[in-house]
């Protein structure tokens, strides 16, 4: 319930037999207010009178008839208020300086307490929030804009617009003002800058109707007023006269009949994310990739068993239900469901956000149709004329989306390499730049980037951080618990994992952020649907067990091609050459199943990838069987050769994702790839050598002047004439392209061996 990580033990600043002061050291309001109930009733009871005040609460309170009806319930009148942020403006006034402060009076009856319940203010504030998110108005008389005009337009409203008091009158402004005054500054609350400063007041008051007569008679000339008041002359087409919360009291009535609270949308969400974590403890939100989680369980277990989903199934299925529909059907004409419309929410989509949102260690998770959709929806968070820095070793459809869509909106994006610190501190323009982009490990040459330094630097900038965490997933690394505001996940790869679903996943740390997010995806209509989430949820039970294998068979594949001829560079986080090694430990606990190579020469790249048979010729990775691309002809092919080129993003980049198939016989196969590779470029180098040798003079030795340069032979007509020089050529070249230089040395001996005496003298080939 405690929504601020310093809350603290309550503490009782004053306590006499009538009276009570509570510092609610930034715990929720509505923990502090329960507390100063039960204190109040106490003092009541043993004294006929109590009264007391509460101030710093985290949260502004709420449901004040709730506490006021159980003060009635023992007999006591209860009275109680609860100060607000400032939401609402003076009568006559544009200027917002009361809160909506509601007020409750609970009073003992015969049959039952008569509460009532009202905010001074016309409107809730979380109905603005309520309305922008569903795209509807308000009521056209409730709320002005900054301008102090009237407007039906929420979204106005929450931009220094301001909400009217009930009854549009000074009447109703005098009540505001009582409230304000008898919860704040009597109880040591915030008296201005209340939404800054996040000290929030309330007072309660319980009193014991025999202070002024016998209880039970004022019961019954209470019972008698409400009696009369029941039995007015109705007005004509008026049914019934209704007392104070008679309305309310049916409708949760009703409610519990029919086993369904209508609850607006995003207070629904936020209970459903508390409710996960109630019993996690403060800061226990899947502290570290694969360690405790949610009552102890590893990301393992929760796979499999996800903490209780708000989404309910009467018979228990062992798979998620499908929700496969567009549209629900609503409780009545005028009252709407938790789900109404399958753009804004359905059950399936809602049971993966929910568990993947535990996963990330976040407070809320949005599922996409794709990684590119979610990406688009963070970029924008940002504002014309903002700036964006993000990596220069990114995925492809990224760079697009960063280059091409993101400029038309006067949105300017610098690219730098994240591995250096500097340079991204370099790029941040404080006061502009609002989002840094990121991978690690950067796709495709899996460069490592240290996450937790560049959201120092970025947040010292008010910037948020997006992490594509994609290679990893929640269970090698944790980006929200490394500090970034949004975790990026393409699902497509390991969610799904088996190559037969699109989608892309958001977690945020922050419900305001995911708020933000969750308006654009439901305006733009990004939402995934429910076929695709009902496979990710099939995909979740097995994520753990594919990626272990995948894991464990890049690992077996990056020892083999470490010591291969063939590859001039291996690209592949977790291993100890790695120049990130050291910061991939500190923030992961995996290299993943992603690896990348260079061999210098893009004939030899692509023979490679083109002769592997286990290995599926694709873009994307992730899946259970292993991928292999050259990134510049395909993921990234998007990204302006010239632009490769200055980023050091080669053509002959091969990258490999590893599956879950047999590890030897991943190798095996890579390795005849490989064979094919090496033979043709032997040949491919013999008919080099043998052409420069036809074109070269046949004239004598003259002396040691072979170099070699690039991998190519200078200077060959000098070793010698005719088919011993071709071989000699040829022999040096291979030898020296892969580095075996035993073997060019003993070859250079032969050589010598048979040149010996050429034209009187001993020849020598020298090595540059």
């Amino acid at each position: 319930m405690n929504r601020s990580a310093t809350a603290g033990p309550m503490t009782i600043e004053r306590d006499t037999r009538l009276a009570a002061l509570i510092n609610g050291n930034n715990q929720a309001g509505m923990l502090v207010l329960h507390k100063a109930m039960t204190m109040a009733i106490d003092k009541a009871q043993a004294a006929g009178f109590g009264i007391v005040g509460t101030n710093h609460t985290c949260t502004s309170t709420g449901a004040l008839g709730y506490y006021a009806e159980q003060v009635a319930r023992q007999g006591l009148i209860g009275i109680v208020f609860a100060q607000s942020p400032e939401f609402v403006a003076p009568h006559g006034s544009k200027q917002a300086i009361f809160g909506t402060n509601p007020i409750a009076i609970g009073i003992p009856a015969e049959n039952s307490p008569v509460v009532m319940d009202m905010a001074t203010a016309a409107y809730a504030w979380f109905g603005l929030l309520e309305a922008k998110t569903a795209g509807r108005p308000i009521p056209s008389d409730v709320a002005l804009n900054a301008d102090g005009q009237p407007t039906t337009d929420p979204s106005e409203v929450l931009k220094g617009g301001t909400i009217r008091v009930f009854d549009r009158s000074h009447k109703g402004s005098n009540l505001a003002l009582m409230v304000e005054l008898l919860a704040g500054p009597l109880v040591g609350a915030a008296v201005a800058d209340k939404l800054e400063e996040r000290n929030w007041g309330n007072l309660l008051l319980a009193v014991d109707p025999e202070l002024l007569g016998d209880k039970d008679v004022i019961k019954a000339r209470t019972q008698m007023v409400l009696n009369r008041v029941k039995a007015a002359e109705k007005l004509p087409g008026v049914s019934e006269i209704l007392l104070p919360s008679e309305r309310g009291n049916r409708a949760a009535a009703q409610h519990i009949s029919s086993g369904m609270v209508p609850i607006e949308a995003n207070l629904y969400q936020s209970l459903k994310v508390m409710a996960s974590k109630a019993d996690a403890g403060p800061g226990n939100r899947a502290a570290a990739a694969g360690s405790g989680c949610s009552n102890g369980m590893k990301l393992q277990t929760l796979l499999l068993h996800p903490v209780s989903s708000s989404v309910t199934d009467p018979y228990d299925a062992s798979g998620a239900p499908l929700y496969q529909t567009a549209t629900f059907g609503q409780p009545s004409a005028t009252e709407g469901g938790p789900y109404d419309y399958t753009r804004s929410g359905n059950p399936t989509r809602t049971m993966l956000e929910e568990q993947w949102a535990v996963l990330e260690g976040g407070c809320r998770a949005l599922a996409f149709t794709s990684g590119m959709a979610a990406l688009a929806v963070v970029t924008r968070l940002v504002s014309t004329g903002g700036h964006i820095v993000a990596g220069d070793d990114i995925y492809g459809g990224t760079s697009r989306l960063l280059s091409q869509i993101v400029p038309a909106a006067g949105i300017t994006v610098s690219n730098v390499d994240m591995t250096d610190i500097n340079a991204v501190k370099a790029a941040l323009i404080p006061g502009k730049t609002q989002l840094v982009m990121l991978e690690s490990p950067t796709n495709p040459r899996m460069q490592v980037c240290d996450i937790r330094a560049i959201v120092a630097a970025a947040h010292a900038a008010n910037a948020l951080v997006c992490v594509d965490n994609s290679f990893l997933t929640p269970l090698y690394q944790q980006p929200l618990q490394l500090g970034a505001d949004i975790s990026m996940t393409s699902g497509t790869k390991y969610i799904g994992g088996h190559g037969d679903v699109t989608l892309g996943m958001l977690a945020v740390s922050d419900p305001e952020l995911g708020k933000r997010l969750y308006f654009l995806q439901n305006a733009e209509g990004a939402g995934l649907a429910p076929m695709d989430c009902w496979l990710a949820l099939r995909g979740l039970k097995t994520m753990a067990l594919r990626m272990e294998r995948s894991v464990a068979n890049a690992e077996a594949m990056a020892q083999f091609l470490s010591t291969h001829p063939l590859v001039k560079k291996l690209n592949y986080a977790s291993l100890p050459s790695h120049t990130g090694a050291a910061v991939h430990g500190s923030q992961a606990t995996s290299g993943g199943a992603v690896l990348s190579f260079e061999t210098g020469d893009l004939e030899v790249s692509r023979i490679i990838v083109e002769q592997t048979k286990l290995f599926k010729v694709t873009v994307s990775f992730g899946n259970v069987i292993s991928l292999i691309s050259l990134p510049c002809f395909m993921s990234h092919a998007s990204i302006p050769a010239e632009v490769r080129a200055a980023r050091g993003l080669p053509d002959d980049l091969v990258r490999i994702s590893a599956g879950i198939e047999d590890a030897e016989d991943l190798v095996a196969d890579l390795k005849a790839a490989m064979d094919l590779a090496w033979a043709d470029k032997q040949q491919r180098m013999q008919q080099a050598a043998a052409s420069s040798s036809n074109s070269s003079s046949s004239s004598a030795f003259d002396g040691p002047h072979s170099d070699i340069v690039n991998g190519t032979v200078a200077g060959s007509a000098d070793i010698a004439a005719g088919g011993v020089k071709a071989a000699a050529a040829a022999d040096v070249l291979l030898a020296a392209a892969h580095g075996r230089e035993q073997e060019l040395l003993q070859r250079i001996q032969q050589l010598e061996s048979q040149l010996a005496g050429y034209n009187g003298q001993p020849t020598s080939v020298l090595l540059q």
